[in-house]
């Protein structure tokens, strides 16, 4: 599974994990702003925003994991079996019928903010249309962020459900407004050392430091990892130099990192984090890190010509980059 987090200091930063058993050979890929975006139902796109994230590149047509554009606004598309539900084309006038694998250069190449994409989701049809036989549609949710705010988009039977994102993080299952609510269970969760309300009369010890945390959920699953990353990311101290931002993002989605071994699909393959992100999406710099590179790199979208018609892509550096000091 995934998990998405939005993280602030002097700038602002997202990024997200990718969670599977194998990769679909994905790059950074900067879409500028003069590549051809043509969509299955709608208008072709021109021009847009130039964009940066990680794409899936096939017959030149980038499709993103998430990204974000040239304003700062940001996007990321996650797992979501058993509730995503893609409706038919509809002829209701003023409503785009976007499939999902367009939703996020639909979205980033004319919108700025969170309230922008708010305004052009209301009027969009998230529609049942693959991308080809061999690539069906994946069952996902959106968490969209610009520097001041989160929203989750999720398209279900009832339709399509724009929750406000209070905390900056998404999971998988279940619904988002469920993951807020099951934060109530938590409350008394903290990173001070706690007190003893069990039995005043009883001499009851600190006998660890952070014991503040206790009952902190720690398995694997959807609903545990956006508990623990929401306390994680809510409590983390970070100073405001990019080192320092970076570091810090990348520590708070390693609370929730996938280990191969501990989640088996069968067939010799186990769940791993292939990638982990972080954009400064202020300065448009991409940073990422794979399973078994844990050095950052680093892809500057203003280093492309953002004017071309062209995609930039890079490939994922895999291999462990180890400095040696001897």
């Amino acid at each position: 599974m995934c998990t998405a987090i939005t993280y602030k200091t002097k700038d602002h930063y997202f990024g997200r994990s990718l969670d599977y058993e194998f990769s679909y050979a994905e790059e950074v890929t900067v879409t500028p702003r003069n590549f051809r975006f043509d969509f299955r139902h709608v208008s072709s796109m021109p021009t847009h925003y130039a964009l940066i994230g990680m794409a899936t590149v096939i017959n030149d047509y980038p499709l993103y994991y998430d990204a974000t554009n040239e304003h700062g606004l940001s996007m990321a598309g996650l797992n979501f079996p058993g509730n995503a539900v893609y409706k038919p084309l509809t002829a209701a006038d003023n409503i785009y019928n976007i499939s999902p694998f367009e939703f996020i250069p639909f979205v980033l190449g004319q919108c700025k903010t969170a309230d922008e994409a708010r305004s052009v989701i209301e009027r969009i049809n998230l529609c049942d249309t693959a991308f080809s036989k061999e690539l069906p549609l994946s069952p996902l949710h959106w968490m969209i962020s610009d520097k001041d705010k989160s929203i989750v988009v999720e398209a279900m039977a009832d339709g399509i459900h724009i929750h406000d994102d209070p905390v900056g993080v998404m999971t998988n299952n279940p619904p988002f407004d469920f993951q807020l609510f099951n934060l109530n269970n938590y409350m008394a969760l903290s990173r001070e050392q706690p007190e003893n309300t069990f039995a005043p009369e009883l001499s009851l010890s600190k006998y660890s430091r952070g014991m503040g945390g206790m009952g902190l959920p720690g398995d694997l699953s959807s609903m545990s990892r956006f508990v623990r990353v929401a306390f994680t990311k809510m409590n983390s101290v970070s100073g405001d130099s990019e080192s320092e931002s970076i570091s810090q993002f990348f520590h708070i989605l390693g609370s929730v990192e996938q280990t191969r071994g501990l989640v088996h699909q069968g067939n010799d393959q186990y769940e791993i984090t292939i990638y982990s992100s972080c954009c400064n999406t202020d300065k448009g710099i991409y940073y990422y890190t794979t399973y078994e590179n844990s050095q950052i790199s680093g892809v500057d979208m203003h280093k492309t010509d953002l004017d071309s018609s062209e995609l930039s892509r890079y490939p994922l550096i895999k291999g462990q980059q180890i400095r040696m000091q001897n």
